[in-house]
């Protein structure tokens, strides 16, 4: 939907039929596979097996065009998924799991004549549903090249059990520990804490639902952030019910009485289907040998994740088209400047987001944008900037938003200036609302002997300053901006969506949706991952679905080994983000909660870490 409106006025009117369309729910087949639309193809992958003139040009580029990426034939892709994803494509220097290389790599897997199936060896995961949901979609995708994929986890909890039920075999330890007591979510509150020590936050947040702030004031759940909550866990485990029904063939009250039981004996486990067999490593990598017919003696060929990351898809004729599409990928807080080089900041910086964006306009090269955005969004001012060029860009060329985990309140705001929304079904998004704040130190001036005067000239010249609260006439003030800032937020919204300003209010309150919900009320267009992206893009660029295209990297990460070091040294010291916002005169917020933990039950955060501790290390360091 074209969105290259300004400002909004509220009375922007839409027809029956486009309200109509915004309570459309996506359709899916009998397999749980996205439904092709004409406007939205589906992305689907479709594996077709190389003629012979193209296995024998492969082969050749495989002998003497990439020696030193040689891989022996007979050998077994090992992919270990651990800690922390990302959606960044790593540089040189990076390290840990990059998403789309991982799914690039299972796709590479599926065509390399080479390999002859896939080893996934599963521990404890940290990151969000959409990320899980994307590696999934991928496994059964390369199942479909007809070669075996078996998965091995010592410790399961749900999301680990998640993905490996998209494997053709599932093994365990006989000491394996199983864990899946369902899912959690948690919301920290420390105004209490702030209270005792004499720090008074001074909060301004509009939405009913918008519970960003309430950590800092309240001392317990307010009902409308307990109805979200609620809702948000309602559907995610709903999901992973639906899912593992169908991936083990067993009737949803089953699984439900599965997760009920509490205690999980690995022989029983066994017996009743929900795992293949029960082995030790190296019993599966001894199953593995047999079946690909390696003597026990022998070595099994593994080739490791990051070194097949190096395999050019060139390499396997997976490119070759002529027409370019660009990806931005978007991912952390929102900050509208960048830091020092000793001090660099984290996330999505504007200003280099907007040189990016404006490069990709000016160039012919691409025939259309694909925006990653992986945000709870931040900084107010930065995220309209944002819109703005994204808007611009939107003018004249196709721009897909493509949500990961999260695009929530100013991630949102960045998306809604594309012409098409995709989101994966649990992504995080929506939270259309702001906050503000100030912190009156005052009283913990006062405890620690601490005086501090101020000598101004104009009414509301001082009225952020800390030793105080507001005046009567500056809460006045507060109030009315974050007001107007909030209108604005919400009648672009509108106008972006071809929606009334009256039904953009009430889908809007600051609340947070998931991807199924946030298509149904027409915040979204799609529902599914960087494939449907693609697809959409190529057909919004009029480019035929069946024909290659190049997928131009324009944000890949190249920072330097002396920067990743001074990273790793100053985020222990560096002043929280959050802090930086409020507190900083202009600290209007579009930011989803960041002290919402969903968890499952191992108890490690499925979206963002609990900021307690980091709060008030932050916040006394300051003072």
């Amino acid at each position: 939907m074209a969105s290259s409106i300004e400002i909004m006025e509220s009375n922007l009117t839409t027809s029956k039929n486009q309200e109509e369309k915004c309570e459309l729910k996506p359709e899916f087949d009998d397999n749980g596979s996205l439904k092709d639309d004409g406007d939205y193809p589906s992305g689907e992958f479709e594996f077709k097996k190389p003629g012979a003139w193209k296995s024998f040009v492969v082969k050749l580029r495989m002998l003497t065009v990439y020696p030193l990426q040689r891989v022996r034939k007979g050998s077994v892709l090992n992919i270990k998924l651990r800690g922390k994803i990302t959606d960044q494509v790593k540089g040189r220097f990076s390290s840990g799991l990059s998403l789309p290389q991982i799914c690039e790599n299972l796709i590479k897997a599926a065509y390399d004549p080479r390999i002859s199936g896939v080893y996934l060896h599963i521990e404890t995961l940290k990151c969000g549903w959409a990320k899980i949901e994307e590696i999934r979609r991928h496994i059964l995708d390369f199942r479909k090249s007809g070669k075996f994929i078996v998965g091995y986890a010592p410790v399961w909890h749900e999301k680990e059990y998640y993905i490996a039920c998209a494997c053709e075999e599932l093994y365990a330890p006989p000491s394996a520990y199983f864990s899946l007591y369902g899912l959690t979510a948690h919301a920290s509150f420390i105004g209490g804490v702030l209270e005792k020590v004499g720090v008074e936050p001074q909060v301004e947040r509009i939405g009913k639902y918008k519970s960003f702030g309430d950590r800092l004031t309240r001392k317990n759940i307010s009902e409308e952030n307990r109805e979200v909550l609620t809702t948000l866990v309602d559907n995610i485990y709903g999901n992973w019910v639906d899912k593992i029904s169908q991936a083990k063939g067993k009737k949803k009250e089953d699984i439900e009485s599965f997760i009920n039981e509490g205690v999980y004996q690995v022989e029983k486990l066994k017996e009743d289907g929900w795992i293949t067999d029960i082995k030790y490593e190296d019993e599966v990598t001894s199953m593995l040998k047999k079946k690909l017919g390696i003597a026990e003696k022998k070595k099994l060929p593994l080739v490791a994740y990051k070194k097949y990351s190096k395999i050019r898809k060139w390499s396997l004729g997976l490119t070759g088209g002529t027409d370019q599409i660009a990806v931005i990928r978007a991912s952390g807080s929102i900050s509208r400047v960048g830091g020092s080089f000793f001090e660099p900041n984290s996330g999505i910086i504007a200003e280099k987001f907007i040189e990016k964006i404006r490069k990709v306009r000016e160039s012919k090269r691409y025939k259309a944008v694909i925006i990653r955005i992986d945000s709870p969004g931040g900084d107010f001012l930065a995220s309209d900037l944002m819109w703005r060029e994204i808007s611009l860009l939107a003018e004249s060329k196709p721009v897909i938003a493509s949500m990961v985990d999260v695009a929530a309140s100013g991630g949102y705001y960045m998306a809604m200036a594309a012409q098409t929304i995709v989101s994966e079904n649990l992504t995080l998004t929506g939270s259309i609302g702001v906050v503000s704040a100030k912190f009156n130190f005052g009283k913990l001036y006062e405890r620690i002997g601490f005086n501090k005067e101020t000598i101004s000239k104009g009414q509301f010249a001082d009225m952020y300053t800390s030793h105080r609260s507001f005046r009567p006439d500056e809460e006045k003030l507060f109030s009315e901006s974050a007001q107007n800032t909030y209108k604005r937020f919400r009648d672009k919204a509108a106008a972006s969506r071809s929606m009334s300003v009256e039904k953009m209010e009430e889908i809007a309150q600051g609340r947070l949706w998931t991807g199924d919900d946030a298509a149904s009320k027409g915040l979204v267009d799609a529902i599914g991952g960087f494939s449907r992206a693609v697809a959409i893009a190529k057909h919004k660029a009029k480019i035929p679905q069946h024909k290659k295209v190049r997928l131009v990297e324009v944000s890949k990460q190249s920072l330097s080994l002396p920067q990743i070091l001074f990273r790793m040294m100053t985020s222990a010291t560096g002043l929280n983000h959050l802090k930086d916002g409020l507190i900083s005169s202009d600290g209007v917020q579009a930011r989803m909660d960041d002290g919402i933990m969903f968890q499952g039950s191992e108890g490690s955060s499925l979206a963002v870490a609990d900021p307690i501790f980091n709060l008030l290390k932050d916040y006394l360091n300051f003072v």
